[in-house]
């Protein structure tokens, strides 16, 4: 194992063996060219920790003026983090007040004209429907599906840039303009009739429309009830109350990550933290994986380091067939960290951790016996063991096991 990664950066804690204090901060690494990207792979089995780092790491990132973005907290345990920043968590869930319209434009950056925004936002919108339309569907749209897509969100945006007072479309108008498509949209694309596209259209149309008076009737279906705050020091969606329903999670994920990406395209938006916690549920999903490794190949240009928390290795391997989309994306995202953390494993995940990641017979025999907040540091080409270090204000506030206990 080697000493040291330099003194700027986030403190961590200290080296096995030397004792020496260990910092870390992905975009310096990056800019010294010590790492090829500042994305983070963090893993570890239940109670051993990784959670704790993760979270301990946003908090003092803060300090440097980074901010957090925590797109789905599926365990409700950012909520106190984001606090203590003086940030607030938006919670969402069934019956609730809050809502988030997936076709709001977000913030304009800084530098682009209206005509410009205009574009990118009805771009941004094509991409978002039919990444929620093929998530619930759980297959990719035919292409009359697709233009039909593109034909009744054009429709709305139009009938709305009509009206005096231009407002943000919402997911029942555009729902109700694909299920009753008119004779010129047909003809767009060379159907016969609205009735004939609304026919072929109808499997996409009834998933939308799921979104508005289905069982996710309420999260998605009218005006944006509480925005997100992107300039506070941490952003968490807390999606806790949809524990148990994966799609539903993804379906939200993914009207929040459209957002995320107009506030961090913005190239005055400084330096964000990204984490992914249980990332190895989202995975689950081609649409949303695709989103998320779009999100890695951008984070150079966007200035970000995203963070995915799985259990174990296998779980990149674990997201559908051998030879599907999802688990060649899944294992993309792992190509695309230049820093892999790994946390306690069991003894029958050594052989495949130590496959993926490279490990010399010495790093892989100590995984099975890490204890609690010690961990072995992948940065680039070089090896760490370190022990985290939190202080007892930071212990409590990052706490799992309070109900256990």
């Amino acid at each position: 194992m080697e000493t040291g990664l330099g003194s700027e950066g986030c403190y961590v804690g200290r080296e096995t063996g030397s004792g020496a204090s260990f910092v870390y901060d992905p975009w310096r690494l990056y800019n010294t060219q010590a790492i090829t990207n500042a994305n983070i792979l963090l893993a570890g089995v239940l109670g051993r920790g990784k959670s704790a780092l993760a979270k301990t790491m946003a908090f003092r990132l803060a300090a440097f003026g980074v901010r957090t973005y925590v797109p789905s907290d599926p365990k409700g345990e950012w909520g106190p983090v984001a606090e203590a920043l003086g940030a607030r968590p938006l919670v969402l869930g069934r019956g609730m007040a809050t809502r988030i319209n997936p076709l709001d434009p977000g913030r304009r950056p800084s530098g682009i004209d209206e005509p410009t925004w205009d574009r990118e936002v009805r771009a941004r919108r094509i991409s978002l429907l039919q990444a929620l339309t093929e998530t619930g569907l759980g297959r990719p749209l035919r292409p009359v599906e697709r233009n039909a897509l593109y034909l009744a969100l054009d429709r709305v945006a139009q009938s709305e840039a009509d009206l005096e007072r231009r407002r943000t479309p919402v997911l029942p108008d555009v729902v109700d303009a694909l299920m009753n498509p008119t004779a010129e949209m047909a003809r767009a694309i060379g159907i016969r009739s609205g009735a004939e596209l609304a026919a072929q259209a109808r499997d996409a149309a009834l998933e939308l429309r799921r979104l508005v008076v289905g069982d996710l009737a309420g999260l998605f279906d009218g005006p944006t009830t509480h925005p997100l705050e992107f300039d506070a020091a941490m952003q968490v969606v807390d999606t806790s109350r949809l524990a148990g329903d994966d799609t539903a999670v993804a379906l939200l994920m993914t009207c929040a990550s459209a957002w995320m990406e107009a506030a961090i395209a913005d190239p005055s938006s400084g330096r964000r933290l990204v984490v992914y916690d249980e990332a190895w549920r989202m995975m689950r999903l081609p649409a949303l994986v695709r989103r998320m490794q779009a999100h890695w190949k951008l984070s150079r240009a966007w200035g970000i380091s995203n963070v995915a928390v799985i259990h174990r290795l296998s779980d990149l391997g674990a997201v559908g067939d051998a030879n599907s989309e999802a688990v060649a994306l899944a294992r993309g995202l792992l190509a695309d960290c230049s820093t892999r953390i790994v946390y306690a494993q069991e003894t029958d995940q050594l052989a495949s951790t130590a496959s993926q990641l490279g490990l010399t017979d010495v790093e892989a025999s100590l995984l099975p016996n890490l204890p609690i907040g010690r961990g072995l540091w992948k940065v680039g080409r070089r090896s760490f063991v370190v022990d985290h270090l939190r202080s007892p204000e930071e212990a409590d506030l990052v706490d799992t096991d309070m109900r256990m206990r």
